[in-house]
């Protein structure tokens, strides 16, 4: 008996030794391959070539990003500086202060627009209007130094050129009348600096004016974002054509509200055309000062209806004046074309050749009478420094 508990003892432990052993070294064996968790997926086949998702107006991205660029100007400034540097006694016991140089420069930056393979580009008069230096990144990260071609600073727009040696990828422009309001819109630019960027919304109105921004607007309205650093970016309809040039924006915040402003496509080909052509845009001037003929004053002038715009100034020995204007006329018709406000004026003299004599139908106190005025040239407005 005693041997046979013997024989079992040891058999008992020469297993427990071998499972020890096996649990050491391949402990597969004992348990068994645990068979991998399974899910199950549905995926797309793969064709090679992304199919655009329905109402993606990626084509249209792609097709215009090529030909917006980045703008970086720079220029010569002077930094304020406190009376206390200039003190010998100040300067004796702290040293010349770092950064509080006189001589600094200052950057900015901003967007532009390709609109010829030859290397023309469209931005914001407002961007390069200080600097002294500029330089235009393209989309894909080339850097170029650009040369000022002219600047028209009564619509803010303004044509520069890069010589890259080659053609450059250009934008389409739209035809002048093919924008409609609750068109979808795109614009494109560099705003605050991150990097080319598109955001999207519609049109929300056209022919904005009296907005106080410049001269000759009639801007489009948009509700996609335009934030600082897009100013002179490229706003493009759904099928990537150029329908205006990115310039404001409404805000209390400095970042976009929803209500943007670009400069039509019809005033940037005329003013792209003349600064290209003759490397500044001339426009027609008269010299007078007008303003809106309200209900009330036309009652005060004695007249029986409000048509037509005040003069309510003229300029000394300016064509309004050689040909017989007063301050208190009201002009109702130009060369045979109803003027319905200031702005209908000022833009129908605006369009007029200098030199070229316009007929200006008034009215003056009960009469109407027709004048002979010789258009002027309008005097450019000088870069402020």
């Amino acid at each position: 008996m005693r041997r046979l508990w013997l024989i079992f003892a040891q058999a008992v432990t020469i297993s427990v030794a071998v499972l020890f052993v096996l649990n050491t070294l391949k402990p597969e064996w004992l348990r068994g391959a645990t068979p991998a968790s399974v899910i199950a997926i549905l995926e797309a086949p793969s064709t090679g070539e992304r199919t655009p998702a329905t109402g993606s107006y990626a084509q249209a991205a792609q097709q215009s990003m090529p030909a917006v660029v980045h703008i970086f100007t720079s220029k010569a400034g002077r930094s304020q500086r406190h009376p206390l540097f200039d003190d010998p006694l100040f300067r004796h016991f702290f040293g010349e202060r770092p950064g509080n140089s006189p001589n600094q420069r200052e950057s900015g930056l901003g967007s532009g627009v390709i609109v010829s393979p030859d290397g023309y580009v469209l931005t914001n008069n407002h961007v390069i209007e200080t600097a002294d230096a500029i330089e235009v990144a393209l989309n894909d990260g080339r850097k170029y130094p650009a040369q000022l071609i002219g600047r028209d600073p009564e619509t803010d727009l303004a044509v520069l050129r890069v010589n890259t040696g080659g053609q450059l990828p250009a934008i389409t422009l739209s035809a002048s009348d093919s924008l409609s309001v609750g068109d979808v819109v795109l614009a494109i630019g560099n705003p605050f600096g991150v990097g080319q960027t598109v955001t999207m919304g519609i049109v929300s109105a056209l022919g904005r004016s009296q907005l106080g921004i410049n001269t000759f607007e009639n801007y489009i309205q948009t509700d996609a974002a335009i934030n600082p650093g897009n100013s002179g970016g490229a706003l493009v309809d759904s099928a990537g054509h150029l329908v205006g040039i990115n310039t404001a924006i409404y805000s209390r915040s400095g970042g976009s509200l929803g209500i943007g402003f670009a400069i039509p496509v019809s005033i940037a080909r005329n003013v792209l055309t003349q600064i290209v052509s003759t490397g500044e845009v001339i426009r027609g001037w008269v010299g007078v000062e007008i303003q809106d003929l309200t209900p009330e004053l036309a009652e005060s002038f004695g007249f029986a209806d409000a048509r037509g715009t005040l003069i309510a100034g003229v300029l000394r020995g300016s064509p309004a004046e050689r040909a017989g204007i007063r301050p208190g006329d009201v002009l109702i018709e130009l060369d045979g074309a109803a003027v319905r406000d200031p702005k209908t004026m000022l833009d129908m003299v605006a369009a007029l050749p200098p030199g070229r004599e316009a007929t200006f139908r008034i009215r003056r106190g009960g009469q109407e009478i027709e004048l002979g005025v010789e258009i002027g040239r309008r005097p450019t407005p000088q870069p402020s420094r």
